[in-house]
């Protein structure tokens, strides 16, 4: 455990007693909930309390922000407890072996995980201050462990806007432009991601970071800070239906007992509240689910307010809700929760001793074959989340076919990986694996499917029988490389391209300008077989590429790449390397549109998949200024989710796009940017009229949500029609299955049609869609290729880069750069 220098640092401040400690709002020179404390001054109260109560707090660095801000943990508890913090620890892990007989609660705290729901933050320093002075009893049997602000890049950026925009004195006139966040809003991460929704993915660096710690910890309660719309009242536990069926008895009762005692003292205080609405526990990777997951009670608290709160702001009901208020309700179940699991902290260890006992779910393993790529990005997923897994041992398995959805035999290799539910995560495997999650409601606050072995495009079944494996959880599943083949007598270099590795391989080779062409049919040569998108590298494009050798060599190292070096492009079967239907790659300038109307959360993840994942080069342009860009200078254009494009798109800017791709431009189109493009008579692509709802709605208003869901696809994943002919398609087999968001549907294109949906293909394979949403899409686009002039129009539909752990779907989005032209 590697805590902070200054945590063990001897001073005169030691000598103070509790009484002496200063609040927050002793510290900060101002009272608490009269302004916004940025984020540097959080952190020197939390090294103030290590400072002066040394015997009582611990603080710990656990990593940094992309913008370099400090991740920290506080270590909260009586002198003893923290003494011995290793040995509670220690203690507290022999649970999930069987072992031992803790007796200490262990309760962690998470704030500010949403920026701009910047109250908790705040709660967190009178909370932690009220725990060392009037509620120590609490500390006496139970470990609080504090994250003060999980995302400090994005409440930074609503801290900051606000300061610059805010009335002063603040207005309370909600009106008022401080209420009103610009697109660049304080809610998720620096890249526009959201960390609430990160937990099993892991995409992100806080994320990534946070789960080291976590998995030494899994703490018998987690917390979630979190605020709603300004005039919600308060919401806390026990949450709404659906319950994923993998939680327990306990894990539902003790909810209710920690909700009963917030509303103890939510009723003797006249505050407003809710429980057992809207947020559920199904979805696996929020801040609620991943612990329950785990084995701890999971939940989420909800303070009327957000970023459009403010320092205080009128209501609906005529009310001024201030920050104070928001602390102090905060404050209030945070200190609810700790009584409560003092008052239980032998029950909460028997029964996270009882969660961890060996399991009978119905599927005992899950095995799975496919590229080695996509077999190795699997498992580094695993390692993260310490989820054991191994190899098989060659022997046939038989279980329910993910692709197929019927039970069939799947051979296996040495190279099969086989994850089974005979370990302590046994509850996190199933509900990251199984391939449809029983729904016992079909309202849902999120996604309804998420199995991994469709997201990463691995051939899988689910057995009811344990598997034989040989467990292995640092093998390399990589080929190993040969880039000693890189050799100067060479014609001609040869790597695959059928997995994003490839992808990040190809952008790495562009960026140092080594020229690449890539094939555009299959061809045998020395005895290999290839297929279309294989990439070629030669020495003659490359004669005057400084270092060619030896940087395609150590390219081909760090990407852990396949490299076949020929002596002749005089090909046994296909096309000669010198053929029209072998052509070079473009080194293309891409810029990305941001700003209004496009969506925060999938402009981030485009981000996202260029800079850290991808790692190639791309420009932003921002609609406050994009009518002075020329666009000429650019040979891509993506235009990310949003709604109302029209004002964006006028008939002058869509006119300007359509020269632009005539002239050879290729524009990228995601999501609601398709409803402005298929308005546009000279393109193909056209919106599919649905027939007119002819069921009479029930006169009831209570039936209104589930009149709506009637129309909805939750989050499910389909299986789609591939075209593997097409470049948009290259690497791919003849079939997709894709995580469709919603209903939108556009037919077929006269050409370029390259993923979609049959007509009797429209049941998901996993989560739900409504049998009127399910109508609608049938024979219906996915991604799709228009040629437009000289240029193309991409389109996808459903989003190939969905929150960063749609795997399969990211070589789509690089053949869209690279393949497509």
């Amino acid at each position: 455990m590697k805590f902070i220098a200054s945590v063990f640092a001897l001073c005169i401040c030691l000598t103070l007693s509790a009484q002496d400690l200063k609040s927050p709002s002793e510290f900060l020179g101002y009272e608490l909930g009269t302004q916004f404390t940025r984020h540097h001054r959080v952190v020197d109260y939390y090294e103030y309390l290590v400072k002066t109560e040394s015997a009582r707090v611990r603080l710990e660095s656990y990593g940094e922000t992309n913008e370099g801000r400090p991740l920290l943990l506080a270590y909260i508890s009586s002198s003893e407890n923290i003494e011995n913090l290793e040995k509670i620890q220690t203690e507290h892990l022999k649970n999930t072996d069987g072992e031992g007989n803790p007796s200490t609660a262990i309760v962690w705290m998470s704030y500010n995980v949403h920026g701009n729901e910047s109250v908790s933050t705040e709660a967190s320093m009178k909370t932690v201050y009220e725990l060392l002075t009037d509620k120590t009893e609490y500390l006496k049997n139970t470990v609080v462990i504090i994250d003060p602000c999980v995302n400090p890049d994005g409440r930074e950026r609503y801290v900051n806007w606000y300061y610059q925009f805010k009335n002063t004195p603040n207005t309370v006139d909600p009106n008022s432009k401080e209420h009103h966040e610009p697109w660049l809003n304080g809610r998720p991460n620096h890249y526009m991601f959201d960390l609430n929704r990160d937990w099993a993915w892991l995409t992100q660096t806080e994320s990534q970071q946070r789960i080291k710690v976590y998995n030494k910890w899994l703490p018998h309660i987690h917390v979630d800070f979190h605020e709603q719309g300004v005039d919600n009242p308060y919401y806390f536990a026990p949450a709404a239906e659906p319950f994923h069926e993998v939680i327990t008895d306990f894990q539902r009762e003790f909810q209710t007992t920690v909700g009963k005692n917030h509303a103890k003292y939510f009723d003797a205080n006249g505050w407003f509240y809710f429980t057992k609405e809207v947020f559920d526990l199904l979805y696996p990777s929020y801040g609620d689910t991943y612990p329950t997951y785990n084995g701890s009670i999971g939940m989420t608290y909800e303070q009327g307010g957000s970023g459009s709160a403010g320092l205080g702001v009128i209501t609906n009901m005529g009310d001024t809700l201030t920050l104070k208020d928001r602390i102090l309700h905060h404050h209030t179940t945070g200190l609810s929760t700790l009584e409560i699991a003092s008052e239980n902290a032998l029950r909460l260890n028997q029964e996270f001793k009882k969660f961890y006992q060996p399991k009978n779910y119905k599927y005992k393993s899950y095995v799975l074959n496919g590229n080695p790529d996509k077999i190795t990005a699997l498992t580094k997923l695993l390692e993260q989340h310490e989820i054991e897994y191994g190899w098989a041992t060659g022997k046939t398995a038989k279980g329910f076919n993910f692709s197929s959805g019927k039970i069939n035999p799947i051979k296996t290799s040495k190279n099969t990986l086989v994850v089974g539910t005979d370990q302590k995560k046994a509850t996190l495997v199933k509900v990251l694996f199984e391939p449809n999650t029983k729904l016992s409601d079909s309202l849902t606050y999120d996604i309804t499917a998420w199995s991994l072995p469709y997201a990463y495009g691995l051939d899988a079944i689910a057995s009811e029988t344990a598997v034989e494996a040989i467990l292995d959880l640092k093998k390399d599943t990589s080929p190993p490389s040969k880039s000693n083949n890189v050799t100067k007598e060479a014609y001609a270099f040869i790597a695959e391209w059928n997995s994003f590795s490839d992808a990040q391989f190809l952008a790495e080779l562009l960026k140092e300008n080594i020229k690449v062409r890539h094939a555009q049919k299959p061809f045998t040569l020395d005895g290999n077989e290839y297929d279309r998108g294989t990439l070629i590298i030669t020495k003659a494009d490359n004669m005057n590429t400084p270092h060619f050798l030896e940087n395609l060599s150590t390219i081909a190292s760090k990407h852990e790449k396949l490299i076949y070096p020929t002596m002749t492009g005089f090909v046994d079967n296909g096309k000669d390397f010198g053929s029209n239907y072998v052509q070079p790659l473009k080194h293309a300038k891409v810029a990305l549109l941001s700003g209004e109307p496009t969506s925060t959360l999938n402009f981030g993840e485009i981000w996202h998949y260029f800079e850290q994942q991808l790692q190639y080069p791309v420009t932003i342009l921002d609609t406050e200024y994009f009518k002075h860009i020329d666009l000429s200078a650019y040979d891509i254009l993506i235009l990310p989710d949003g709604e109302s494009y029209n004002r964006f798109l006028n008939d002058k800017r869509m006119n300007q796009l359509k020269d632009w791709v005539k002239d050879g431009g290729k524009l990228i189109a995601m999501g609601g940017a398709l409803k402005r493009l298929s308005k546009e008579d000279k393109f193909q692509l056209k919106a599919k009229e649905s027939e007119e709802d002819s069921i009479a709605l029930i006169p009831i208003y209570d039936n209104n949500q589930r009149n709506q869901i009637r129309k909805e696809i939750t989050g499910a994943i389909f299986k789609t029609k591939v075209d593997r002919t097409h470049p948009l398609a290259y690497g791919y087999g003849d079939s997709y299955f894709s995580l469709k968001l919603g209903g939108d549907a556009y037919t077929y294109l006269d050409k370029g049609t390259v993923v979609y949906l049959e007509a009797d293909s429209t049941v998901p394979v996993s989560g739900f869609a409504s049998s009127e949403a399910q109508e609608k899409i049938g024979e219906t686009l996915i991604f799709g290729v228009e040629n437009y002039g000289d240029g193309q129009l991409v389109y996808f539909v459903d989003n190939p880069l969905f929150r960063g752990f749609w795997e399969n779907g990211k070589l789509f989005f690089a053949n869209a750069l690279f393949m497509v032209d």
